[in-house]
């Protein structure tokens, strides 16, 4: 066996820092149960056809604010409102905080939910129902992973777009409130669909360290095992139409192909982008990020998550939001017009969320001690009212989609829940919104209670 080191993950409340890897068996492919695949490959719908589009998820871990971002109340009471005003943009009516200057510039090419909900303000329980659509029970007092991310369900039925190329990835990493890979893991599908970590383009020198090889295995030395399980293949012919056997033969492939092929390692290969692109993308994490996934999507990945963390602002918001927002804003209008300059905008749709909102009205900065005994005032968890931006891959650009009452407290318009988010995702993909896996006892479950797309961005 190898293995692909995939490089450590950050320390965590337990203190425990750990290490991921991708095994390679005797298959040559990604270690996988193979009672998990088969069932899950038996219960596999007809797909609406493959239109080659990919997919970058920006996730905003700790719950961004939708009020002090795209769903601005300047006529609500002071404690609601916040503290930006908001401006015009590219769109008439399609108003955003004016620490996004730069998204002001191509609001055309992105639409807005502002109507979506899920009713937890649960981290836990909303990062899995925004990432897999569930409930299942998952909350703070259960986090594990019930359900297969959306992001490991498009690699299943998908894989990569191009050869060589890893078909979903993490960049820097995949985390949801602090747990890696979370809920963008493969479950039940197996830990050959967790996502590809690529550790942090913007580090002095940056390249990625997951394609190596475990100690003392070569390029060559792999070869010789390929062979060598080609002639063991032969004495199993019968079995070859089987369609577990098919599966692994794809896994196989694709992954002797990411390990000894050049396509991966250009694509990787932040340093070859000019400098002038690079600072207006944004030098720090977040920016060079969304660089690396846009050159991951053209170079054949079918869908990168961006980790943007940091976001569970009870107190302090003013202070974190001045620091993090123009941040955002830099790398999501770059990373529109940088798709759009190379032609690749209407083949990739860019989604921008969190796991929940935060509260309408704003604290009093004490956390349940004495007023600004904490700092300055914040916003708490909110999961009835909700923002989700949508861009690219044929979705319509300059929408708003839904309202909120004038508090913005709960949808007042067109309420829509993760389920409508996730089919609005698969259809763009070709993926049939309807799709069933086989859950551990043989059950079929829909991946989608609500299967419905939002129309209007189709």
């Amino acid at each position: 066996m190898f293995q692909l080191d995939l490089g450590a993950s950050g320390r965590y409340c337990d203190g425990i820092k750990r290490r991921d890897f991708l095994t390679i068996g005797v298959a040559g492919m990604a270690a996988v149960g193979l009672p998990e695949l088969t069932r899950a490959k038996a219960a596999s719908q007809p797909s609406l056809g493959n239109k080659g589009t990919s997919v970058i998820l920006i996730w905003l871990d700790g719950g961004p604010g939708h009020m002090d971002m795209y769903d601005m109340k300047p006529d609500a009471p002071a404690e609601y409102r916040g503290i930006w005003r908001p401006i015009r943009t590219k769109v008439p009516g399609f108003d955003i905080t004016e620490l996004y200057p730069k998204q002001a510039r191509v609001t055309d090419k992105f639409s807005m939910v502002r109507s979506l909900y899920h009713n937890t303000g649960d981290h836990f329980a909303g990062g899995h129902r925004m990432l897999t659509t569930k409930d299942m029970g998952v909350s703070g007092a259960n986090t594990a992973q019930k359900f297969p991310g959306i992001g490991a369900i498009v690699n299943r039925e998908l894989g990569p777009r191009v050869t060589g190329m890893p078909g979903y990835v993490g960049a820097p990493h995949a985390a949801s409130i602090g747990l890696a890979p979370g809920y963008f893991g493969g479950h039940l599908l197996g830990a050959q669909h967790d996502p590809f970590l690529t550790g942090d383009p913007n580090a002095a020198n940056y390249s990625v360290r997951n394609l190596n090889l475990a100690n003392g295995l070569t390029v060559e030395k792999l070869e010789d095992r390929r062979s060598l399980l080609a002639q063991f293949d032969k004495n199993r012919k019968h079995l070859d139409a089987h369609p577990t056997t098919q599966a692994l033969d794809r896994f196989a492939r694709e992954a002797y192909d990411f390990v000894t092929g050049p396509t991966a390692r250009e694509a990787f290969a932040i340093g070859k982008e000019s400098t002038t692109l690079r600072d207006r993308y944004g030098r720090n994490n977040w920016g060079q990020s969304c660089l690396l996934a846009r050159r991951l999507v053209e170079a054949g990945s079918t869908f990168v998550t961006v980790h943007f963390g940091g976001w569970d602002h009870h107190w302090d918001l003013k202070k974190g939001y001045e620091n993090y927002l123009p941040q955002v804003d830099a790398a999501v209008a770059t990373l529109f017009e940088d798709l759009d300059d190379r032609g690749l905008l209407d083949t990739t749709l860019v989604v921008l969320c969190g796991e929940f909102g935060r509260t309408p009205k704003m604290n009093d900065g004490g956390n349940g001690g004495a007023p600004m005994s904490m700092g300055t005032p914040g916003r708490d968890h909110w999961g009835d009212a909700m923002f989700c931006l949508m861009g690219g891959g044929g979705v319509k650009g300059g929408q708003v989609i839904g309202s909120t009452d004038k508090l913005g407290q709960r949808p007042n318009s067109r309420p829509l829940t993760p389920c409508n988010v996730h089919a609005t995702i698969y259809t763009v993909l070709g993926i049939d919104p309807k799709l069933q896996l086989l859950d551990p006892s043989g059950r079929p479950t829909n991946v989608l209670e609500d299967p419905h797309p939002i129309s209007e961005l189709l």
